[in-house]
């Protein structure tokens, strides 16, 4: 499958060539690009698929939602509602997206906002608040961000980047540029510094531009409405894995250190679990002769699950957070910071 992709490269030239006008009529002044008074944080990538912006946005919310009232701005990928919305605490993931359900659930005091036209988005909300931070809008080139924080998956950066379909890519990898800063993210556990100066070569950012390496922060597992679960996986743990992510890899290998036995119900990113979905996962969990078995799904999931088959059963919720490298966290947090209370 792979190799039939390269067939696809003659697609790739002239995607990506539309794409490169695009970005240039934005960068002449020919489509405008729209610039607000408030501080404006962009959380985006250049790759389709998840290279941790949800972890990334949660990180800077945290860091400021104490000190200035934020508000998360997304498009709301997969909701069936249209326009701009204000989440509630009662929101669904139909409603608003999984991802702003997610945010919303965690950040209970934290504004959540959906809609497709950020401009439009950004206008409703300026007015009430500090801060705002735009998940996934890298490309969104309406909007002119105050400070643009750029992703790479570690994994996905050693391979080539090559734009859609051939290839991963949404624009041109020289989009790079454009950030503010860039963080390779999910790096190894064995990163050393010879790996790190081969994806510096690779990207080769500019001088203005603060490279920072980071890795996924597995933290204590916590049960649906989020409080802390007294549970451990261990080599006689059974867990069956719901996933619908775009690379539940790392989580797999994660949980495969503890020796359990997985048992991995792999669904695409963003996908609509069906009641035939969680009816086969609970049947398969009743049938297990496993003296210790639970069930585990992600963050995001958790917001389109629908728990009413799974009732009775113990079904945990894997958090995550950023694990920056080189204990460089509070270099990359007082650059946010800096930037919020200079502007």
């Amino acid at each position: 499958m792979q190799y039939l992709r390269w067939f696809l490269l003659p697609f790739s030239l002239i995607y990506g060539l539309v794409v490169v006008i695009r970005n240039w009529l934005y960068d002449a002044g020919f489509f405008k690009s729209h610039a607000f008074d408030i501080p404006v944080i962009c959380i985006g990538n250049l790759e389709i698929g998840g290279a941790g912006k949800s972890p990334m946005t949660e990180h800077i919310v945290g860091l400021l939602k104490d000190e200035h009232k934020v508000a998360t701005l997304s498009r709301g990928y997969g909701r069936e509602t249209k326009g701009f919305l204000l989440a509630a605490t009662t929101s669904t993931a139909t409603q608003i997206g999984d991802e702003p359900s997610q945010f919303k659930h965690k950040f209970r005091d934290v504004t959540v906002a959906v809609c497709e036209d950020r401009v439009v988005g950004i206008e409703q909300l300026k007015a009430n608040h500090d801060v705002i931070v735009m998940d996934d809008a890298f490309q969104h080139r309406a909007v002119k961000p105050g400070l643009s924080v750029l992703l790479f998956d570690y994994k996905n950066l050693q391979k080539p980047q090559i734009i859609l379909p051939a290839g991963n890519l949404r624009e041109s990898f020289s989009g790079r540029w454009r950030a503010d800063i860039i963080v390779v993210t999910k790096c190894p556990a064995g990163i050393n510094e010879n790996d790190m100066t081969s994806c510096y070569n690779k990207l080769t950012p500019l001088s203005s531009q603060p490279l920072f390496f980071s890795s996924i922060a597995y933290k204590p597992l916590q049960t649906l409405d989020g409080a802390s679960a007294d549970i451990s996986v261990d080599a006689d743990t059974t867990v069956f894995l719901l996933t619908g992510i775009a690379n539940p890899v790392p989580l797999v290998n994660y949980i495969g250190q503890s020796n359990a036995r997985v048992i991995h119900h792999k669904y695409p990113d963003h996908h609509q679990f069906t009641t035939k979905n969680i009816v086969k996962l609970a049947d398969e969990f009743k049938a297990c002769a496993s003296q210790k078995k639970i069930i585990i799904t992600t963050e995001k999931d958790a917001q389109r699950l629908g728990i009413h088959e799974l009732a009775g059963l113990p079904v945990y919720v894997q958090p995550i957070g950023v694990g920056f490298l080189n204990d460089a966290k509070p270099v990359f947090d007082k650059l946010i910071q800096n930037y919020v209370r200079e502007h």
